[in-house]
């Protein structure tokens, strides 16, 4: 006998039976891609979940872009004041309901299975978090993938620490594991809170990952990670400074390793040559990718001979 097709009372019985999942949204004038990262969410398989979108006092028309969706699900914040991004995931957290967290921001967009591919994965009660591989993508096409390496499952905090491998736009927290660290995003960050969240819940949490691309992250002439980068690898070095006192961190295998990597990133990007040689020199041959070696390479060519200074 063929299966009956579910009635709309049954298909809303098995919504509320799936744990609510609430997407962090932060915005600060981010109309012109908003609509994909909204739409995104919507059209997800998985459809029990609250769309949080804390608008950061925005002057564009970020907010009449939201406010033109019917859906109850979408909840929109105005902020009292504008603060620093991760200030704000703060406060958008704060007005979440949800067992679960994921975040998006406006500029990217995600697969219509994303949430459906995660949420099973939490049955394992140790796991705290679960991330995906990405697309990068520019004007809607895609460029290449993110991570090319199998991504670390179970207990990868020395793994992130030797080589950081988690994209905010395709994580999902447990929120008794969020609400278990002794602070949420440290709102001192400008580039790296994302990091530092994941590590700290990599210290008890177990991680678990979906190897596909999940997420697509949209490359355009504002990405923050990009501008940022010099601001980034400063920020790297504090946080390594104040890990050398965190009793887990500071004894994991890579920790050394992946200071010095810092290290050297800031040196090189300071224009501090044989600075960056000596320190990179100093590291397994593992830890020199390629990449890396080519950039060094390339930054010690003439302005005119550098393509990495040319548009």
């Amino acid at each position: 006998m063929p299966d009956l097709p579910s009635t709309p009372m049954q298909d809303e019985a098995n919504v509320h039976a799936e744990p609510l999942v609430s997407v962090i949204m932060n915005c600060y004038n981010g109309e012109q891609y908003l609509r994909d990262a909204i739409n995104s969410v919507i059209g997800q398989t998985y459809q029990n979940w609250e769309l949080i979108f804390w608008d950061n006092q925005s002057t564009d028309h970020s907010a009449a872009t939201f406010m033109s969706y019917a859906d109850p699900r979408l909840r929109y914040f105005y902020a009292p004041s504008h603060t620093v991004l991760y200030d704000a995931r703060n406060h958008a957290v704060s007005k979440s309901r949800g067992e679960f967290l994921a975040f998006l921001d406006v500029d990217d967009w995600w697969t219509t299975d994303k949430l459906t591919a995660q949420i099973g994965l939490f049955a394992d009660e140790t796991v705290g978090l679960v991330y995906g591989n990405f697309w990068i993508a520019r004007n809607g096409d895609r460029l290449k993938l993110a991570h090319h390496k199998r991504l670390p499952e179970g207990n990868v905090l020395n793994q992130l620490i030797e080589h950081y491998c988690v994209g905010l736009l395709t994580i999902v927290v447990r929120r008794s594991a969020f609400e278990s660290l002794s602070y949420p995003f440290d709102s001192r960050y400008r580039m790296i809170g994302d990091m530092d969240l994941a590590v700290r819940l990599a210290v008890n949490w177990d991680f678990a990952a979906i190897q596909r691309p999940l997420a697509f992250y949209r490359l355009h002439g504002n990405n923050e990670s990009i501008r940022g980068f010099g601001c980034a690898i400063k920020e790297h070095e504090n946080w390594y400074c104040e890990a050398t006192n965190h009793p887990h961190i500071s004894k994991q295998i890579s920790f050394v390793n992946g200071m010095l990597y810092t290290k050297g990133l800031y040196a090189l990007n300071e224009g501090r040559r044989a600075d960056a040689f000596n320190i990179f020199y100093k590291l397994p041959m593992n830890m020199i990718k390629v990449r890396l070696l080519a950039f060094i390479v390339i930054s010690m060519l003439p302005i005119r001979w550098n393509p990495w200074l040319h548009g």
